[in-house]
């Protein structure tokens, strides 16, 4: 089968033996695959392993071959895969098992792949391939940060730095559906543009002032996945006693803010990280019952994997990238 893979520090389509579905594993031919900012990190913290590996967490198939003792799942049935790794029920961490899908193991750029049955859900019906292909890790990140760390709530104002990674774009759907007020930012007017049309009651520029600029709203809720940049700018907004989740950083990772400030403010700081099993399902019957549709910014072929992680490399996309792998 054909594969993208990381080998010996370079990245390249690469001929890969067919997997073979071991006892509860099952094969999936592959339809799409997702793109995240992980994919982009991996060559610097793999270390010296010189072994193909192939990269991807995220995707969507069809059920090709079932191993002994499968019993959710039969030939033809069509799937997405849940890339958080043995994390079946939800806990306020996850569990020493944990991993994410395409490192260590085999992830999704390719035409195949082996799995376990407990990695995946049914694809719901009225999704694309693509869509369904790029939805789980996103999705399921940020709902753990908005609805289980974050404890939205219908009416609160929820405050999301940032309106254009495909994290975002969940986040404002979320919010929306469960009847929020939500904010965000962008330098970008196009994405401003689009964070409206997908439903934000407020996009501010980020180079403006936001203390000027939100002087009249109550944040409760803060969702930052920027870091460095961002996180004390945040912490200025935010009410008094409101919460801040946050999950990633895309700017330096050390941040220094006022102690003896947030502490008499009573603010509440949460870290948050993918999501369990039961978030995931949790995640599709939400996105089910409003019809809710990832948005997918740009389409590539697996031959052009090189081209689409540069793409998600220069940060123009709005939502997320999908790799077209077969129909």
């Amino acid at each position: 089968m054909k594969a993208f893979v990381l080998e010996d520090g370079k990245q390249n389509i690469k001929e890969m033996d067919n997997p073979i579905a071991g006892e509860g594993q099952v094969v999936v031919s592959l339809r799409a695959a997702g793109l995240n900012r992980r994919d982009l990190y991996i060559p610097n913290r793999r270390g010296d392993n010189k072994k193909a590996l192939i990269l991807g967490s995220d995707g969507s198939g069809v059920v090709e071959s079932i191993g002994e003792r499968v019993t959710n799942f039969k030939v033809g049935d069509e799937v997405i895969i849940n890339p958080a790794l043995r994390w079946y029920e939800t806990t306020d961490a996850p569990p020493k098992q944990f991993d994410i899908l395409g490192m260590p193991d085999h992830g999704t750029f390719a035409e195949k792949i082996v799995i376990s049955e407990e990695q995946l859900e049914p694809k719901p019906d009225y999704l694309s391939w693509e869509e369904a292909g790029v939805l789980a890790l996103s999705a399921l990140t940020g709902y753990r940060a908005l609805v289980t760390k974050g404890q939205i709530k219908k009416e609160d104002t929820v405050f999301i730095p940032g309106a254009g990674s495909g994290v975002a774009t969940y986040l404002i759907q979320f919010a929306k559906n469960i009847g929020a007020k939500v904010i965000v930012t962008s330098r970008s007017k196009e994405k401003q543009e689009n964070a409206k049309k997908l439903g934000a009651d407020i996009v501010l520029d980020t180079n403006s002032d936001w203390n000027q600029q939100l002087a009249d709203e109550t944040i409760d809720l803060v969702i930052d996945s920027v870091g460095g940049s961002t996180f004390n700018r945040s912490l200025e907004v935010v009410k008094k006693g409101g919460r801040i989740v946050t999950f990633g950083s895309t700017t330096e990772d050390d941040i220094q803010f006022n102690l003896r400030k947030f502490f008499y403010g009573q603010y509440q700081l949460f870290g948050s990280t993918m999501g369990s099993r039961q978030e995931l399902r949790e995640v599709l019957e939400h996105m089910e019952k409003y019809k809710m549709h990832p948005v997918v910014d740009r389409s590539f072929s697996l031959y052009e994997a090189q081209d689409a992680l540069d793409y998600l490399n220069e940060g123009n996309q709005f939502g997320k990238i999908a790799l077209k792998i077969s129909q």
